[in-house]
């Protein structure tokens, strides 16, 4: 699928497919070296990170084991309940291990700050974070992010894993929906 698929639903194409491989290559070259002699444990985070998990790990030489945790820090609806809650937890320990938490995108930062203070606790070796996306003007709290693909502005985006009401995950580009797509 491409941008013209999507006729007068899409707005703007923020990050082309190939923009996003381009920077993926780069951000999968400092990790080698920052990984260098080191194995890593990839923590992907479901359900938008599988797009970006997959195509960096396949562009990484460094040696690597993958896991997927799912998290929530929502109540009901668009309301942050304030308390994260793990649906799906790690299926490897990460003791004495070298994390590399892989996100789709960062906007407020808390639950991402939550996950990467609990996997430390858990006696981690190390945890960083790689985020295809982050929205600078959307943070909350503050969490060092090593491995940053790009800043976008604070819209809704889709796309490369990212949804609206579960549809556009598979989209190569991330994008803004056009306003008549998701105002009722």
């Amino acid at each position: 699928m491409d941008a013209t698929d999507m006729g007068d639903s899409l707005q703007d194409v923020l990050v082309t497919a190939e923009q996003m491989d381009q920077r993926l290559d780069e951000l999968a070259a400092q990790i080698d070296g920052d990984y260098a002699g080191r194995e890593v444990l990839l923590v992907g985070v479901l359900r938008g990170a599988v797009m970006v998990m997959a195509d960096l790990s396949r562009k990484l030489h460094t040696p690597l084991q993958m896991d997927w945790m799912a998290v929530s820090s929502y109540g009901s609806g668009t309301k942050s309940s304030g308390v994260v809650r793990i649906l799906k937890d790690l299926d490897q320990d990460v003791t004495d291990r070298h994390v590399l938490i892989v996100e789709d995108i960062i906007d407020s930062g808390l639950t991402l700050s939550w996950l990467r203070a609990n996997l430390l606790s858990r006696g981690a070796a190390s945890v960083e974070i790689a985020t295809a996306l982050r929205k600078p003007k959307a943070v909350k709290v503050a969490v060092d992010v090593k491995y940053v693909g790009f800043e976008i502005p604070d819209e809704f985006v889709v796309g490369y894993g990212l949804d609206y009401d579960e549809q556009y995950r598979h989209l190569p580009f991330i994008g803004t929906l056009a306003p008549h797509v998701y105002e009722n």
